[in-house]
């Protein structure tokens, strides 16, 4: 029995990702080669062993006030207590990679080394110690290790997911026993098994089928291609909290069958790239991912990380391919299939040619990341964004084709991130009743900072494809709902935004770690050892931990000045209490164009020389500085000696270290003091919340939580450690996942109608021979306006128009309530357009003067009485007015005060469908801040139809017989639904039905017959605009703007050189 429960804890451990970087929202390929320098001082002075190599870092400026400093610094060229140490990349041998903490160890009279990259060294001997000359802080390069000190190390005993080191960890001993951790596993997945086979059983109307398809930006490995071989996986940094959740839903724990759709993300190669065939040898290709491990963070902060190196590009086979999706397919933990990225002229029958990977990630990290973190940049001319738009587009695209390749009726499609916002819409594009939830990890700005993005509109549109939108906090879910308010239009509240007939909710779903891994590996040997070394090593001292990215919203530098501003209020603490600052590097995207690494590094340096240098001595440095990754044990080791746990982000979504520094201080019940502007912040509600802006607020928490009582800091910690192992990463899947079944089951019937995909009307419209064009003009060709007469085209409308009808394959059509008079002085003089007055009443044939009469033989005696009725509102209403048509009377109330003018409308219409409706064949229809009585048989969809008839029925003498093949109509209001419900119900015979595009325009809640939507009257100019080849100033010479480039490039395959 006790040998099952072991192997049974061996398997939940064997997949678990390293923790320490689960708050990096972006991976780096973890074989890489890496090297460091780091920041570090020692507490005591000390003899260093001779195979220790120690440099120092750039002097800092010397305080001619300060001739301790002075004095020192003139002798040693350093700066007191500051030590840099080098780390040699390549093989992980003690000798080579560690990266030490100088302590005391009662087994040696000399001091020795703690490392924080290797396994615990074993002191010096005594004689070793004694003959060892007594060095400077500081020992002179070798040339090598000169070359050497700016790469980042590779923790050499990173653990693998798939290695079999990590199935053999020791049972957690303390207050939970391995044994208890794992009868509470069983346990909670026993319940949620039977929770989720429910969900199903509950819902037989959804016809689910079972199946989930994760759709994430990165698969959960990181990739090393060799050729005609197995791929070499390794488990990818960053998001393992996300990966985890994969694991799960692909585990027998719940009644799921669970596939993950992501990008391979970029492929690192050995040097013997092959080139495609026919062509010349490409070069080395290794384009760094988003957080690479052979970025440096330079101490000096001059030197800037590197970039990708310029490449023809990697060609892959199509057996590698084939090899690689194998490998991926049968993976034990996490099924998963892979998109690749490439243009369509990239693709051979032999295999893909791989260019510039990075550029797929261009726009999701240079424009939203740093715009959802409150982070502008400067404005440019727009001429590099609209290529990453582009791109960004297309990606997306491909996402989505590769999803309609799995997809079965009945699946859910869970999206994930600022990668993939348009994803959910183009899904729906493709599968109108397609089950979408989309999920992001980030924070979500306000609306003023959302305005500042130039596709703005396009990434609402796009997560609103969704049935269901989750966010880690409610601030982000409340600012989503504003946003699409104030930018689209749409009514929101707290629950959720109605968009196009149906009702997209809006959640907040705070995401957890896997808290029992978590709590096993922080309690094994290894740790223990590393956790012992480290309270000796600061025996008598408080340790406060951080460990962030180094990137601006991390917070960083405000961490450092509250500290040193801490230092300064409370005298007392000073040499009793060490911060210990762990940094990663962070992506390379976000940095290229104005290279904030570099700023941040250097702010970051200088404040721990001038910490140290002002508070610190020759044995001791309150700033502990390590600009490296941690190793597993290492990690979780300080998370346990920490006494204070400080997180000061100025923004960012979850934050997983402060969920794992509560789970490691179970026994210890070190407070944590978390920024209030965290995602976590809302879920860890007992931690210390702070302002990192506030340095002296932040100074006065940190003394407060150094002489918090006992019972206090018990409290706190069994709150909180209550909430990290109940709400954990298996219980955030399974409550988003029941909450969009439930979505789902209140809204079965509701019809979501999809943003118009421009690539797919690009298409059908290139191939067709015959077109035809039917288009409203008020709130579709031209905005609604308060004063009707208003309402005339802009120059861009006239040029679009007449470069659409020039085209002798093309039938346009303007069916409109204006009167002929209206539509004759406004659009009359471009050619080839044909005219539908006053809903039908009248028609005017393109090239014609003659305009026909269609209600001439109608009584119009109702117009009297009709007239009678609306003089009356007309004198109750100040504003309103009477537009008297030849076949139609109109009462507008767009002048009128809105709610009066609603009010009154909705009597005026009770009153004549009580009176003159009753006796005559007319019709009372509602518009937009208008009443209109018109004859019943006269309507837009009659028209419709007829045009439809007349011109498949053109004669074979004709340049183009035979039937339309490609039919484009727009509206926006209730008179259009009439054209949408005719051509809706054509026949195949008439006009292929794939081939009809019905859009409804406007942000209109109504449930419409339409198939798609557009937002305003210029998305119709633009996409007429599109398939005419009309650029942004009117001209078919100019460049696209970047919607219409997008699809273009989708069409086409890539970006087309004349728009580059």
């Amino acid at each position: 029995m006790e040998q099952q429960q072991q192997q049974q804890q061996q398997q939940q451990l064997q997949h678990h990702h390293h923790p320490h970087d689960q708050q990096d929202q972006k991976e780096r390929p973890a074989e890489l080669s890496r090297g460091v320098s780091s920041t570090a001082s020692s507490p005591t002075t000390s003899t260093i062993p001779k195979h220790l190599s120690h440099t120092a870092v750039n002097p800092a400026p010397i305080n001619p006030a300060n001739p301790v400093l002075r004095s020192i610094a003139l002798s040693d060229a350093v700066t007191p207590g500051i030590h840099q140490h080098t780390y040699v990349s390549g093989d992980s041998s003690r000798a080579q990679s560690p990266s030490y903490f100088p302590r005391s160890d009662a087994a040696a009279e000399g001091p020795s080394y703690f490392s924080l990259s290797d396994r615990r060294r074993d002191p010096p001997s005594q004689s070793q110690s004694e003959s060892q000359p007594q060095p400077p802080h500081s020992l002179p390069l070798s040339s090598q290790q000169q070359q050497q000190q700016h790469r980042y190390p590779q923790p050499p005993n990173s653990i693998d997911i798939n290695s079999s080191s990590s199935k053999h960890l020791p049972q957690s001993p303390g207050p939970l026993t391995g044994r208890d951790i794992l009868k509470r596993m069983t346990l909670a997945a026993m319940g949620r098994r039977e929770s989720l086979s429910h969900i199903r059983a509950a819902n037989p109307d959804l016809q689910l089928s079972g199946n989930i398809i994760s759709a994430t930006f990165n698969i959960p490995h990181s990739l090393k291609y060799r050729k005609g071989s197995d791929w070499e996986l390794k488990p990818r940094r960053g998001q393992s909290a996300l990966f985890d959740s994969f694991a799960y839903l692909s585990s027998d724990e719940t009644p799921w069958n669970h596939t993950v759709v992501a990008w391979t993300g970029e492929i690192d190669t050995p040097k013997d790239v092959l080139s495609p065939p026919d062509t010349p040898p490409a070069t080395t290709v290794h384009f760094s991912s988003l957080n690479t491990l052979s970025a440096p963070i330079p101490i000096d902060g001059d030197a800037r990380l590197p970039t990708p190196p310029p490449s023809e590009g990697l060609w892959l086979p199509r057996e590698d391919q084939a090899r690689l999706e194998a490998q991926l397919a049968h993976s034990k933990t996490i099924k998963t299939v892979p998109v690749w990225l490439c243009d369509d002229n990239e693709q051979q029958e032999e295999g893909i040619l791989l260019k510039d990977q990075s550029r797929w990630r261009r726009y999701a990290e240079h424009d939203l990341y740093t715009l959802f973190h409150y982070k502008q940049h400067e404005p440019t001319d727009g001429r590099k964004e609209r290529l990453q738009w582009a791109d960004y587009y297309r990606m997306n695209q491909k996402f989505a084709n590769r999803i309609i390749e799995l997809y079965k009726p009945g699946d859910i499609v869970v999206v994930h991130d600022y990668y993939l916002m348009l994803l959910p819409s183009m899904l729906r594009q493709r599968v109108p009743n397609m089950n979408i939830s989309f999920f992001l990890h980030s924070p979500f700005p306000s609306s003023e900072f959302l305005r500042c993005l130039p596709r703005r509109k396009e990434v609402l549109e796009g997560v609103l494809g969704s049935n269901l939108v989750g966010f880690q906090s409610y601030s982000y879910s409340r600012h989503f709902s504003s946003c699409c308010t104030r930018v689209l239009g749409f009514p929101s509240d707290s629950g959720g935004v109605d968009a196009y007939g149906a009702r997209v909710q809006v959640g907040v779903f705070p995401i957890g770690i896997n808290a029992d891994k978590c709590e096993m590996y922080a309690w094994t040997d290894a740790v223990t050892e590393k956790y012992d070394a480290l309270k000796k090593l600061y025996a008598g001292k408080k340790i406060i931990v951080g460990r962030d990215r180094l990137d601006s919203v991390r917070g960083v530098a405000q961490k450092l000045q509250a500290f040193e501003r801490f230092l300064e209020m409370y005298p007392d603490w000073r040499e009793k209490v060490v911060l210990i600052q762990v940094t990663s590097p962070t992506s390379i995207e976000e940095e290229k164009d104005d290279d904030p690494e570099s700023r941040i590094a250097t702010r970051v340096n200088e404040l721990v020389m001038r910490i140290n240098g002002m508070y610190g001595s020759l044995g001791f440095s309150p700033v502990q500085h390590y600009p490296q990754y941690l190793s597993q044990d290492e990690y979780f080791a300080l998370l346990r000696a920490a006494d204070i746990g400080l997180i000061t982000s100025v923004r960012d979504g979850m934050n997983t270290t402060s969920m794992e520094y509560v789970i490691c201080q179970r026994e210890g019940h070190g407070p944590l003091i978390l920024s209030e502007f965290s995602g976590t912040a809302g879920s860890l509600k007992d931690a210390i919340h702070i302002n990192p802006w506030d340095l002296s607020g932040v100074a006065v928490e940190i003394n407060n939580a150094l002489t918090m009582s006992p019972e206090k800091r018990m409290a706190m910690q069994t709150s909180l450690y209550n909430h990290v192992t109940t709400r954990n990463v298996q219980s955030w899947i399974d409550h988003f996942v029941r909450k969009h079944v439930h979505v789902l089951g209140t809204q079965k019937n509701a019809h979501a109608t999809p943003l118009l995909d421009r690539a797919l009307m690009l298409k059908t419209y290139r191939d067709a021979g015959k077109r035809l064009f039917m288009f409203d003009y008020d709130g579709t060709l031209t905005p609604i306006v308060r004063e009707p007469s208003a309402a005339v085209p802009s120059e861009r409308v006239l040029q679009t128009l007449k470069a659409l009808a020039s085209d002798e394959r093309n039938a346009v059509w303007i069916i409109s309530g204006r009167d002929q008079e209206f539509l004759q002085q406004h659009l009359g003089h471009i050619p080839g357009i044909g005219f539908s007055a006053e809903h039908g009443s009248f028609m005017k044939n393109p090239g014609s003067d003659e305009w026909v009469n269609l209600a001439d033989e109608f009584d119009m005696g109702w117009q009297a009485e009709v007239m009678t009725v609306f003089q009356s509102f007309t004198d109750r209403v100040p504003g309103s007015f009477v537009e008297r048509k030849r076949c139609a009377l109109t009462w507008h109330y767009r002048l009128a005060d809105p709610e009066q003018g609603m009010h009154m409308a909705r009597e005026c219409h009770k009153e004549l469908q009580a009176t003159v409706a009753q006796k005559w064949d007319v019709e009372v229809m509602e518009g937009k801040a208008n009443l209109e009585v018109r004859p019943t048989f006269i309507n837009k969809g009659e028209i419709a139809k007829r045009l439809v008839h007349t011109y498949n029925s053109a004669p074979a003498s004709e340049k183009h017989p035979g039937r339309v093949e490609f039919v484009l109509c727009l509206g926006d209001d209730f008179t259009d639904e009439d054209m949408f419900r005719a051509l809706n119900g054509l026949s195949g015979n008439e006009v292929d039905n794939e081939h009809i595009f019905t859009v409804t325009v406007g942000a209109s809640t109504k449930v419409t017959l339409a198939r798609w939507h557009l937002l305003e009257p210029e998305d119709v100019v633009e996409c007429v605009a599109l398939l005419v080849g009309v650029g942004l100033g009117g001209e078919s010479s100019e460049h696209f703007g970047q919607v219409n480039l997008a699809a273009l490039s989708t069409v086409e395959g890539h970006i087309p050189d004349s728009e580059k």
